[in-house]
């Protein structure tokens, strides 16, 4: 039997210095061992350095430029935006552009239209005259790719509130949709938590349809039509979801020219006060710049002004998510990742050996503590009768906790020695109620709702993300909720084997796991393996083979791993890519919890991490490896190249094969 993490006997008392009083489980057999365990002592240090007084970690969360122009089209519809912001977010947004004159979605990646047409629109808010050289050649790409007109929805939205497109040529969104019942087939309760906010507040800015003139055209970013488009030869089929919402569409514009006011304005109030009452402390909507970017301006259509209290809370939100890195340079951050970077950190140290009583750990036990959600969410929607136990990502989402936090969470307090494990128990029950009440029919878990599994929202012409509309079981979030209760003894119980039987069935042909949240097979696969052996699930398994042979097949020839974002959208792309800390490390959590420590594979893996190791004791990773909508919307966690590698390396210098799940 596998001697686990918390079964092994531990040091008390504060770390020394140079990472001191971490434990290995025998003597480093070659130099590949003492070059993990060297590296372990210099990133647990680092990693330890980083955390702030109140317990808490939190690293930079970066996505693509789209949100920092959103900010200042923002501005410019409320009449706030003044020339020191507009200056030196432009700065930020120009400092990212590609030499081909587009923005990508990620680094180093390809051109994307609408981030592209956003941008571009931004930098004239912020000055730059369209005969600019950057500028010139950015119009020169987009016109390329078939001018702003074939950008996604959200570009043009903004462009009709500056006077740039018309409303005319966008879907209608009837506000109207808040009063749909939550039965209906399409409700906004079918939606995922953050396009259920955007859709509510796109309600309402299309019932209003607002126009503040920017001071400029862009018809340098149109391509003159020659009648050869599909769009002239008349309607989509009705048999197509296409021509059904054509001829929807067309049935509620011609239902805005004769709706009620009463009722309109009725539907218009319904949405209001469905936003305000979602207004979390901090002022956002979500702890999510975006949302909370729509969300004012819903609100403030519908007749808020700028110092009425609920937006001046909203827009000190924005405030203080902008960042200024340097002087003159200003950008946004999309979101901040407090919980679950603590988590993470707590976690990748406990990997290591460092005592369960150390103060970091208990002081980021103290912090988890106080971040529990105690009141019900819109996940009560579904579960009326689940009392609350989440965690959210962020500081402040009381209304959104997510299982996925959540299971991270559970699965930190669970190994730390709290001087009140009572009160650890007690959070740690509410949690396990609340997870447990939010697992969907199939077995699996979504990261937000229980049975949020409508394809309708993905069809709808309203976001451009597909499936990922709604919030359906996927399985790096049910691996770790497997994960979770497999470490609290319950690996025999009948919804933990449910699980299992859905992680085995979401297994694709070539032996991978699909990654929702992080990019993409290799995250998927190094979740899911854990898992499934902490649960249980033998190594010899054909499932756990297959995946092994899949990462040993995938891995690149300098030892490490890498997969493109491109793989969301492209199969021959799947696990292909430049290796990177994280992926790497993500790789070998999985080959390690398949009995592979002493594999060729993981030996080289181990070599590429540490041979890459800086002097501060972190990785360089400028690759963006999250993911928040896939194939749509990229995320660079900036704690990711330090905290995984920590737990592979930390696993591997130790001899223990899984981390926080391993009960066989």
């Amino acid at each position: 039997m596998t001697t686990t993490a918390d079964d092994a006997p531990r040091e008390k008392g504060p770390l020394p210095a140079e990472g001191a009083g971490l434990r290995f489980a025998c003597p480093p057999s070659d130099g590949t061992e003492e070059a993990a365990r060297r590296a372990v002592l210099r990133a647990t240090d680092h990693l330890l350095a980083r955390q702030h007084a109140e317990g808490w970690w939190k690293e930079d969360f970066s996505t693509d430029v789209s949100y920092d122009a959103h900010d200042l089209f923002l501005r410019h519809v409320l009449g706030i935006l003044d020339e020191r912001v507009a200056a030196a977010s432009g700065r930020w947004i120009r400092s990212q552009q590609s030499a081909d004159g587009s923005w990508p979605l990620v680094f180093d990646g390809a051109g994307h239209l609408g981030t592209t047409v956003q941008a571009y629109v931004a930098l004239r808010l912020a000055g730059h005259p369209p005969d600019a050289e950057h500028m010139s050649r950015c119009a020169a790409w987009v016109r390329e790719q078939g001018g702003a007109a074939a950008a996604p929805l959200e570009p043009r939205i903004w462009l009709a509130m500056l006077g740039l497109w018309s409303w005319d040529d966008l879907p209608e969104i009837p506000p109207e949709i808040i009063a749909l019942p939550k039965w209906a087939p399409m409700n906004i309760y079918s939606f995922g938590y953050a396009m259920r906010q955007a859709l509510v507040s796109l309600g309402v800015i299309s019932a209003y349809r607002p126009v503040r003139p920017a001071s400029f055209a862009i018809d340098e970013l149109f391509v003159v039509s020659d009648g050869s488009d599909a769009s002239a030869h008349g309607p989509a089929p009705i048999t197509s979801w296409a021509g059904v919402f054509q001829r929807v569409n067309t049935a509620l514009r011609a239902y805005r020219s004769v709706a009620p006011g009463p009722v309109r304005r009725t539907a218009t109030n319904a949405c209001a006060r469905w936003l305000i009452d979602r207004q979390e402390a901090d002022g956002s909507w979500g702890a999510c710049t975006p949302i909370t970017t729509w969300v004012v301006l819903a609100v403030h259509l519908h007749g808020y002004r700028p110092d009425h209290p609920v937006l001046k809370a909203a827009l000190g939100f924005l405030e203080d998510c902008a960042c200024w890195p340097e002087d003159g340079v200003r950008r946004l951050e999309t979101v901040q990742s407090p919980v679950w970077d603590t988590c993470l950190s707590a976690n990748a140290l406990l990997d290591t050996g460092l005592a369960a009583d150390h103060p970091a750990l208990t002081g980021a036990a103290d912090w988890l503590l106080t971040r529990q959600t105690d009141r019900p969410g819109d996940w009560a929607v579904r579960r009326p009768r689940l009392a609350p136990g989440g965690w959210a990502f962020e500081f402040e989402n009381q209304n959104y906790p997510d299982t996925d936090d959540t299971s991270e969470a559970v699965l930190a307090l669970r190994r730390i020695r709290h001087p009140d494990p009572a009160r650890v128990d007690a959070a740690v029950r509410r949690a396990v109620r609340w997870s447990l009440g939010l697992q969907s029919a199939n077995g699996g878990w979504g990261a937000f709702d229980a049975d949020n599994t409508s394809t309708l929202p993905g069809k709808l012409p309203f976001f451009d993300y597909g499936a990922y509309c709604a919030d359906a079981p996927v399985a790096d979030v049910t691996a770790h909720m497997v994960e979770m209760l497999a470490a609290l003894g319950m690996r025999r119980d009948p919804r933990t084997r449910r699980a299992v039987r859905w992680l085995l069935a979401q297994q694709e042909d070539h032996g991978a796991w699909f990654g929702r949240f992080g990019v993409n097979h290799v995250y998927g696969t190094g979740c899911v393996l854990p898992a499934l052996v902490a649960a249980g699930v033998p190594e010899g398994h054909p499932a756990v083979r297959r995946a092994v042979a899949w990462l040993s097949s995938v891995q690149n020839e300098d030892g490490g791993w890498g997969e493109d974002w491109e793989s969301y959208t492209d199969p021959a792309c799947v696990g292909r890519g430049v290796s990177t800390a994280s992926q790497t490390a993500w790789a070998l959590l999985g080959l390690l919890a398949a009995g592979e420590r002493d594999s060729a594979a993981v030996r080289s893996g181990v070599c590429w991490l540490t041979e890459r190791q800086t002097d501060a004791g972190t990785w360089e990773e400028p690759q963006f490896t999250g993911t928040l909508m896939p194939g749509g919307v990229a995320c660079r966690y900036e704690g990711y190249r330090l905290v995984f590698p920590l737990m592979a390396l930390g696993r591997y210098a130790r001899r223990h094969s899984t981390g926080p799940g391993d009960s066989r």
